[in-house]
C-alpha cells in the first residue's frame, strides 16, 4: 500500500501541516527533481496563501529531518528528490533533466563505517548527455 505524504512525514518526524503535505505530496508523486520555484509554480494556484518562503522553510526542514534529498547536481539550483533510497543521479549538460540511477549499496561508505566514520550522507552524480539529447551524435 503506499504510503500517504502526511502519514510519511508523522513517520519522519515532521509536523504535518496543509502546505507541507503538499510539498511532500509533490515529491512523491513527481519524480522530476524539481527546485523549490518549480514546486511554488505547480502549488501556488491551489493553495493561495502558499509562499515562496514556506516552500523554502519546508524543503529545508524535509531534508534536515531525511525526508527528501536536496540534490547539489546543479551548480545554479538545489533539486529535490522524494526517493530517499539508495540510488545515484545523472544531470544531463544538454537539457537539464535529472534521472535516478539504480546502484548498489556504495561499499565506500561501509568501509568508512568500519573504520569508524560514521557516514550521514553520501551521493553519487553522473553528468554527460542523455539518450534523447545523444541521439544523432
Amino acid at each position: 500500500m503506499k504510503t500517504s505524504a502526511h502519514q510519511y512525514l508523522s513517520e519522519k518526524g515532521v509536523k504535518p501541516s496543509v502546505q507541507r503535505i503538499a510539498v511532500m505530496d509533490y515529491l512523491l508523486t513527481h519524480k522530476t527533481h524539481p527546485t523549490a520555484d518549480e514546486i511554488y509554480n505547480a502549488l501556488s494556484d491551489s493553495i493561495p496563501t502558499l509562499s515562496k518562503t514556506t516552500v523554502y522553510n519546508t524543503l529545508k526542514l524535509l531534508a534536515q529531518q531525511n525526508a527528501v534529498l536536496s540534490l547539489d547536481i546543479d551548480e545554479k539550483n538545489t533539486h529535490y528528490d522524494g526517493d530517499t533510497s539508495p540510488h545515484a543521479h545523472f544531470r544531463c549538460t544538454e537539457c537539464g533533466m535529472i534521472y535516478d540511477v539504480s546502484i548498489n549499496e556504495s561499499p565506500d561508505a561501509t568501509s568508512l563505517q568500519n573504520k569508524g566514520f560514521k557516514v550521514l550522507d553520501a551521493q553519487i552524480y553522473y553528468k554527460g548527455i542523455c539518450p534523447k539529447c545523444n541521439r544523432g551524435n
